[in-house]
């Protein structure tokens, strides 16, 4: 079977742009619950505001988000960007109240416009941990500037990738420092909130040393037989991208 490279732009696509607003949602991170627990205020759903909400999602947050575009609000629901869409605060409140805390993710919808929303909940004295628009008291992290040794990680299979990407991500995991939580996080997480965006392949920000060892790691695994399946790594960082094959040729660098 032909092989499903990873776009040589992805770096610039949608999942690495949902990466990078992750990777700002990090520093508000509390330990293993990341965001959870905490309530964010994400505005008017649009392209940008989705991909707060999925990032928020695999953050463990939970987001809260208005339209009163039908249109809008149809694409949220078909494309799981949203759990829930109400009709009224009311409704936002008992459900957003109930999964903060149990510091479980979710994202719900007001079918209102976002000024009239933020009205209702500074009349209701609800205010949000993180809020989008920035307020003084409340903004949003901004996205941090990448460190000189970060890459972007990323991998495909050839063939069944439901069956051997989430081995794949075993090996990632194996392969990650025990204190890079975030990272860790987005692995497990990132595959279920994603859906049909990262259904054939997989990335990760990290650093080069992680890449390098997970190519080596990848690589003995692949050779014991451990994957049924050839594939490709990639590292993109500033300046270039490198490939990594597995189960087929030695690596190729561009």
């Amino acid at each position: 079977m032909a092989m499903s490279p990873i776009p040589h732009n992805f770096p610039e696509s949608e999942v690495a742009a949902i990466c990078r607003l992750y990777t700002a949602f990090s520093t508000q991170f509390d330990g293993e619950f990341g965001l959870g627990g905490k309530l964010l205020f994400l505005g008017e759903l649009e392209e940008q505001t989705c991909r707060l909400v999925r990032a928020a999602n695999i953050a463990g947050g939970a987001s809260l988000s208005a339209t009163a575009d039908v249109a809008s609000q149809k694409q949220a629901i078909r494309d799981g960007v949203v759990d829930f869409l109400v009709t009224s605060l009311d409704e936002a409140a008992r459900i957003l109240k109930n999964e903060i805390r149990k510091r479980q993710p979710v994202a719900v919808c007001v079918a209102a416009t976002p000024d009239s929303v933020a009205a209702e909940m500074a009349e209701r004295g609800i205010v949000p941990d993180l809020h989008h628009p920035p307020n003084p008291a409340s903004a949003l992290p901004d996205q941090p500037v990448p460190a000189e040794d970060a890459v972007l990680v990323a991998w495909s299979v050839s063939s069944a990738p439901a069956r051997w990407l989430p081995r794949l991500d075993e090996f990632a995991l194996e392969c990650l420092d025990h204190d890079a939580m975030a990272a860790r996080r987005w692995i497990r997480q990132a595959p279920r909130y994603l859906g049909e965006l990262g259904r054939g392949f997989r990335l990760v920000s990290a650093s080069r040393e992680f890449g390098s060892r997970f190519v080596e790691h990848v690589r003995e695994r692949s050779a014991a037989g451990e994957i049924g399946a050839s594939g490709q790594i990639q590292l993109s960082f500033r300046g270039g991208c490198d490939e990594f094959n597995f189960g087929t040729e030695s690596p190729s660098s561009h």
